[in-house]
């Protein structure tokens, strides 16, 4: 969800926040890893709960729906892949964009 959404949603619940409160929360969310803020492209954030699983996102270009998906085949390709030029894998962020097929 993007800090909007978030904003929207306690709107709709009918809680009295400003759309700051919910910035500042969310940074200190993220600071105490409680979220996770992803920067996809398009220019605005979305926040997810870190609940410590790894997984990997496609993103509609078209909707900007942000789907997640796990697939451990990629996640051995890319080990190999960093194995094969002598490095160790620390972290890796992988984002599809995507579009409906016409």
């Amino acid at each position: 969800m993007s800090a909007e959404d978030v904003y929207k949603a306690l709107m709709e619940a009918g809680e009295d926040v400003g759309l700051a409160t919910v910035y500042r929360v969310l940074t200190q969310f993220e600071a105490a890893g409680l979220v996770v803020r992803h920067n996809f492209d398009g220019g605005h954030a979305v926040f997810e709960l870190a609940d410590g699983g790894h997984h990997d996102h496609m993103v509609n270009v078209e909707t900007s729906e942000v789907i997640e998906f796990f697939d451990s085949e990629i996640e051995k390709r890319q080990k190999e892949i960093v194995a094969e030029h002598g490095y160790e894998l620390v972290d890796h962020n992988l984002v599809l964009y995507v579009r409906k097929k016409r």
